[in-house]
């Protein structure tokens, strides 16, 4: 057993020039063999990371100082190349500050990485768009993050300085202050009730990228290590969560894209940097490159790495997460969000009790598939209320409601209010998961916008059949898959969303996807997913010939219930607004741990999180900021 107490860690600049190869992003797909050698690992990752900055390099013309963007000059002030155009570069982008978080953590990475480097003009010129720019501090978890850590660190760069240096007015002692209260705030939330944003497919680089620049450049080496084990807690998170390097399962957060494309998203890039065995998405994720600035400061622990790639057959995964902040119209401040995964070789399924994680962009459940290459595939299938509310959504912002609707295609988020739409989250939704079969009942009062359940089939489902008993039937990989819709409906042509140009802002235009989406306008209603491998039976006909013999009875009034067997042989009673019962026992939420599973265990409140794999086992204790490792016998 060894204890790791906070450490140092310092920039690893040098970089190899790399031979052009191929990018990940439109190579075959990587193996997804176990790497057991950890020099060899250390070696394929080191080479990955130079792979995105070689990349990443390649684009920029330093006569055309228009393809140096923040990105760029941070690569090539870690690779020590065109020092002078990079001063100069920066000089000119600080003529024109941005403000939030998305312009602060760029400009600490340039900052730290050019700190020996860039000119005494250009740093000056980034020190000086710290104090007359106002940098606006956003309203959602990841911003925060963000913007704390960004703030805490220019302060620590810039230490000793009087408040009329910096745009908020406060030394920099005091910003110091301020931003180190607020991070450890969220990480004690973190590690006591859950990450509100969780299960990220794309906000998971925003969290990642603000850890790792504080484990890397914090002068307090108790910062240092908070930042570290909370890269830690984050990829063991996702490790647990992934299928072939693919995040599986409900998100807080998600967008129209990876909602269907289940891997194309930033959790890819992390899988294909930390783990290798996905293939990246398209630029090495964009905001990537920022991490593979300081990456080779990090690397994944065993034990982490293993529960991504080495499983040790089916397993669940039981997680406490927390909703956003609900500032009017709830009863609760942060809703507790109870979380099941499970995860078999050939598919996933996973979900959370229901309601709202997010007013807008929250993904409840689905089953997924695995594939040999994930890239353009659609492996997936659920089903979701299309619930749009301005009351709703001044629960969480702030903005007056008669411009949120209309304004929210302009920011990005394009289906809100559309009847057809995949994404987002219903309080009129409740979901009770069973290993690999899933309950979703609808319970949809009069007068709310949208009165209808939609479920998605992928275009990449086969032998998709509705059979007379009710159930529709479909294999997708090697598994078989059953729908039971509760009530009418019909099928449609689905139509996805796409953003028109990189020039013309958040504009939009619905094209047909192949997939099909499933309709039933009706307020009382619900769905039964189950679903099975392929080598459990010995054909199709056979699974389909189990599914329509399992014993069910439901009724939609006065309220949707399901009575079920099933197919692992538990008898569910599932009833809408009361706890489901298996076998014949009511479920308690209260006794829901913050962990619990083969892989990773944490009680609630504890800060402390174990990882386990066969006899490897890592203890990350935010009491003590200490990391313990263990070989068990």
């Amino acid at each position: 057993m060894k204890t790791l107490l906070p450490f140092s860690l310092g920039l690893i600049l040098a970089v190899p020039a790399a031979v052009q190869a191929q990018p990940a992003f439109t190579a075959p797909p990587p193996s997804t063999a176990v790497v057991q050698d950890a020099s060899v690992r250390r070696e394929q990752y080191f080479n990955r990371i130079d792979e995105a900055i070689t990349w990443r390099n390649s684009l920029v013309k330093v006569d055309q100082p228009a393809t140096m963007d923040m990105a760029a000059i941070a690569t090539k002030l870690v690779r020590h190349e065109d020092i002078a155009a990079c001063s100069a570069r920066v000089i000119e982008l600080m003529k024109e500050p941005g403000t939030g978080p998305f312009w602060m953590f760029p400009v600490v990475c340039v900052a730290y990485t050019g700190r020996d480097l860039l000119s005494p003009e250009a740093q000056a010129a980034i020190r000086r768009a710290w104090r007359t720019t106002m940098q606006l501090r956003g309203d959602t978890e990841n911003h925060w993050a963000m913007y704390y850590a960004s703030l805490y660190l220019m302060a620590d760069l810039y230490p000793d300085e009087p408040a009329e240096t910096w745009y908020t007015g406060k030394s920099s002692a005091e910003n110091l202050a301020e931003a180190r209260e607020y991070l450890i705030h969220w990480m004690d939330l973190m590690t006591t009730v859950g990450q509100g944003e969780f299960n990220p497919t794309g906000y998971i680089t925003e969290y990642a990228i603000p850890m790792l620049y504080l484990s890397t450049w914090a002068r307090d080496p108790a910062m240092r290590q908070r930042g570290h084990m909370t890269l830690d807690w984050l990829f063991a998170d996702l490790a647990a969560n992934t299928l072939n390097g693919v995040l599986r399962g409900p998100n807080a957060r998600t967008t129209e894209t990876p909602v269907m494309e289940r891997w194309n998203d930033h959790a890819s890039f992390y899988s294909w940097l930390l783990f290798g065995n996905t293939p990246s998405p398209a630029s090495y994720g964009g905001f990537g490159l920022y991490f593979m600035v300081a990456a080779k400061n990090y690397q994944v622990p065993e034990v982490i790495y293993r529960i991504a790639v080495d499983r040790e057959g089916d397993y669940v995964q039981r997680d406490l997460k927390r909703s956003r902040r609900r500032w009017r119209y709830s009863d609760l401040l942060l809703a507790p969000i109870y979380k099941t995964s499970y995860m078999r070789r050939d598919y996933a399924v996973g979900s959370f009790q229901g309601g709202r994680a997010d007013p807008i962009q929250t993904h409840v459940w689905d089953v997924t598939w695995a594939v040999p290459d994930p890239r353009g595939k659609h492996p997936t299938l659920f089903s979701n209320h299309p619930y749009s509310s301005p009351d709703d959504m001044q629960g969480s912002f702030t903005a007056y409601p008669e411009a949120m609707i209309p304004n929210l295609a302009a920011e990005g988020k394009p289906s809100y209010d559309e009847p057809d739409k995949i994404l987002g989250a219903s309080p009129y939704e409740q979901v009770f998961q069973d290993r690999d079969t899933v309950v979703a009942l609808y319970n949809i009062p009069p007068g709310i916008r949208h009165p209808q359940v939609n479920g998605f089939f992928s275009k990449d489902l086969v032998d998709f059949s509705e059979d007379k008993s009710g159930w529709i039937f479909a294999r997708g990989g090697r598994a078989y898959l059953a729908y039971r819709p509760l009530a009418p409906y019909g099928l449609t042509p689905f139509r996805g969303y796409h953003q028109l140009s990189s020039t013309a802002g958040y504009k939009w235009e619905r094209t047909i996807t192949g997939d099909t989406l499933l309709q039933s306008p009706h307020v009382k209603n619900g769905t039964i997913v189950q679903a099975a491998s392929e080598d459990e039976f010995r054909d199709f006909a056979a699974f389909k010939a189990a599914i329509i013999a399992l014993p069910l009875t439901f009724s939609l009034e006065p309220v949707p219930t399901v009575k079920l067997r099933t197919l692992r042989g538990r008898e569910i009673v599932v009833t809408y607004g009361q706890a489901p019962v298996v076998d014949g026992s009511p479920l308690d939420y209260a006794k829901w741990k913050l962990f619990e599973g083969p892989y990773l265990n944490a009680e609630k409140g504890s800060r402390q999180l174990t990882i386990s794999h066969g006899r490897l086992q890592r203890v990350l204790d935010f009491n003590t900021l200490t990391i313990t490792e263990r070989v068990l016998p």
